[in-house]
């Protein structure tokens, strides 16, 4: 599926926000909380982003730590963590969002945006996970739990990392540290 097919079958499901989807990157989605509220991403813009598919019984599951770490370092500079939970690799995300949500809390005290379970990958992957994984340069499928995009202010998805990259590691931090909305 191309692009443009992915953004027009958002656009019709209700799922874009924006005449210009394609201008608008990331920020053309919306989604649910974890609690259930919808979110519609544009109200990130101006915001730098790492987005992360996320699971609650994997071996990279700690890294909720430094995605929170990440998270307190630089939300005061223009920065959100965005985390969905995804049951696409082996199972390891079983739970129900309120059990997710209390996982998250319980053992990581997450603060960051939690969503609501969506599917990352297969014939029911979502249309934002649709889009990252058709992107010139960023395609392909999500390979594991805690894939790692990164985007800038205007919703432009500019860097992609596996699982095992850190999220607090100097690669990813040095990319982010260049696109932060710049100060004054």
């Amino acid at each position: 599926m191309k692009l443009w097919q992915v953004l027009a079958a958002a656009a019709v499901l209700g799922l874009a926000t924006t005449a210009s989807a394609a201008d608008a990157g990331v920020h053309a989605f919306s989604l649910n909380l974890n609690d259930g509220a919808p979110k519609k991403l544009v109200d990130y813009k101006g915001k730098a982003l790492l987005v992360v598919n996320t699971a609650s019984k994997c071996g990279y599951t700690k890294q909720y730590a430094p995605m929170e770490q990440l998270y307190q370092k630089y939300k005061d500079r223009g920065f959100e963590v965005l985390a969905f939970p995804a049951n696409n690799f082996m199972g390891q995300e079983p739970g129900t969002n309120e059990k997710i949500r209390a996982f998250c809390t319980a053992k990581f005290n997450t603060t960051f945006p939690l969503f609501a379970k969506i599917s990352v990958k297969g014939d029911d992957i979502h249309p934002l996970y649709k889009y990252f994984t058709t992107l010139p340069g960023f395609s392909g499928d999500i390979t594991w739990n805690f894939n790692k995009f990164l985007v800038d202010p205007s919703g432009k998805v500019v860097a992609r990392f596996g699982s095992k990259v850190d999220p607090m590691s100097e690669e990813l931090t040095k990319k982010l540290e260049e696109i932060l909305p710049k100060k004054g």
